[in-house]
């Protein structure tokens, strides 16, 4: 039989997929096939020769000496380390995980250890990924579960179990927007008042974005329900265009808000959400030209319209672009822009105010989002002198007593009422709260959170009316829409305001109060 020639073998071992090394008993090594090189960096002059520890975590070299020569000792075909995580060690200090198998050379003068290297970091990647998949799937079947056991008990666990979560989120911006109201009362300079009102800006960029997302799961859960009121377009028109007009502006785009002097019958947070999205979406896809927001009378309906001069749509693809994750031009795995969930946001809002999105789009010429919405009648705003007014009659001889279980939250709520002028108790629990009533002096508002740690804001205004009286004024901040929140804003003596809050709000609800 013919012996195979050693440049032929050598050209076999070169062209193998792993990386193999002959090392002897000490360790050193005597052979690196070509693979060698490529996966560690180093060249093959400082491979030869060298102990194999080299391609190790320095970690881990010397309890290596101490494997190796125990595989010396009983040498058999096996995979070295098994059930542990094997890693190796690049010339430029990266560590990776690595396969390997260890086989003893027969026939041969002193013992030489053949090992087969693998780098087995997209396999760790894809089972990373199959494991977070399953885990995901498992999360997502629990909290199913969950959500069914929920509904099975009552609609009202779910919805607090969807409050819960708001709150949580809600709270570090409810902070900030109370400290940034603080700070806005106590700074005078220019330049300090300007970045405040930027830094204001931006919290309530950031609060819309949160409501956003947990729009989505309170949509799905039917926990969002219509507040139908009349409101003017202008005021409407005016928060958008301060809200988008820099974001045009960076892209090149002219921002066109047509002045209209139109009040309409509809729930007025639902409507901005809506134009809102379908603004960011228009400049999103717009790479040059304008994006352009009009209302008009169309028969007995105000019709809106965000139009751009963006990438346009196909006609085969207008069906897709409301479901969620879908976005045009965008194939699932490439870089993306955002998720896709604005239209899918638009059009469960849609849903719920009885709304039909139409949509006319050509493909580079630009696309038209439009619906119509009732008219309504024209009202007179509070008249803000007199509302200041109110609060400087009141605040500097009110007793504010403040229930609320995060310290960050409490702070800057305690600092904002007391630069306004009230005396404020601030209590972090219905316990301290009664202990502090108990005190003698006389309270004039209670204002408490309704998610609290042991206790509901509903179970502090009961016990804290028992102990003080049934007249007791409250304001109740919350995130929570539910039904039993709801039902809570009939007593005449108590004002709910949703979070995270706005500020000058705030202050005008309990002058109100007071007043």
């Amino acid at each position: 039989m013919r012996s195979i020639p050693p440049e032929l073998a050598q050209s076999a071992l070169d062209a193998a997929p792993d990386a193999l090394l002959i090392v002897d008993a000490g360790g050193v090594v005597h052979f690196a096939n070509r693979q060698v090189s490529a996966l560690f960096g180093y060249p093959h002059q400082e491979i030869i020769g060298k102990p194999v520890e080299q391609f190790l975590p320095e970690r881990f070299r010397t309890r290596h000496v101490g494997h190796r020569d125990r595989y010396a000792g009983a040498a058999h075909v096996r995979p070295m380390g098994f059930g542990l995580e094997l890693l190796a060690r690049r010339q430029n200090g990266t560590e990776f995980p690595v396969e390997i198998s260890l086989s003893p050379i027969d026939g041969q003068a002193k013992m030489l250890i053949a090992a087969a290297i693998r780098d087995i970091t997209e396999r760790k990647r894809i089972e990373k990924e199959l494991i977070d998949t399953r885990q995901a799937a498992e999360q997502a079947r629990e909290l199913a579960e969950q959500a069914r056991i929920s509904a099975d008990r009552a609609n009202l666990g779910k919805s607090r179990f969807l409050a819960t979560a708001s709150h949580d989120l809600r709270q570090p911006l409810q902070a900030l927007s109370l400290l940034n109201r603080s700070l806005r009362s106590l700074v005078k300079g220019a330049e300090a008042t300007e970045a405040l009102a930027q830094q204001e800006q931006t919290i309530a960029s950031m609060s819309r974005l949160l409501n956003a997302l947990l729009d989505i799961s309170k949509i799905e859960s039917g926990t969002i329900r219509p507040e139908l009121s009349d409101f003017s377009v202008a005021k409407l028109f005016g928060e958008l265009r301060r809200e988008f007009s820099s974001l045009a502006s960076d892209k090149g785009l002219a921002l066109e808000v047509v002045e209209h002097d139109e009040w309409v019958h509809t729930d007025p947070s639902l409507v901005e959400e809506v134009l809102r999205n379908l603004i960011s979406n228009a400049i999103k896809y717009t790479q040059k030209g304008s994006v352009r927001i009009e209302c008009r009378r169309d028969a007995q309906k105000i019709r809106f319209a965000v139009r751009d001069t963006g990438i346009g749509v196909p006609a085969d693809q207008i069906s897709f672009i409301f479901d969620e994750f879908y976005q045009v031009g965008v194939s699932t795995n490439s870089a993306r822009e955002g998720y896709g969930l604005g239209l899918s946001i638009v059009q469960g809002i849609a849903a719920l105010l009885g709304l039909s999105i139409s949509v006319h789009s050509e493909p580079g010429q630009g696309s038209t989002f439009s619906f119509a919405v009732g008219p309504g009648q024209e009202s007179h705003a509070l008249d803000k002198t007199s509302e200041q007014s109110a609060v400087h009659a009141t605040k500097r001889r009110a007793r504010v007593l403040l229930v609320e279980d995060d310290p960050a939250v409490r702070n800057a709520a305690r600092l904002l009422l007391s630069v306004e002028g009230y005396s404020v108790t601030a209590t972090a629990s219905l316990a301290e709260a009664q202990q502090a009533a108990r005190g003698g002096e006389k309270i004039d508002l209670l204002v408490t959170d309704y998610h609290l740690r042991d206790e509901t804001g509903i179970a502090v205004i009961a016990a804290m009316r028992d102990l003080v009286g049934r007249d007791l004024k409250v304001l109740l901040i919350t995130g929570d829409t539910s039904v039993v929140v709801r039902k809570v804003s009939e007593d005449a003596n108590l004002r709910i305001i949703s979070k995270p809050v706005d500020a000058d709000k705030m202050l005008g609800l309990i002058a109100t109060l007071l007043g």
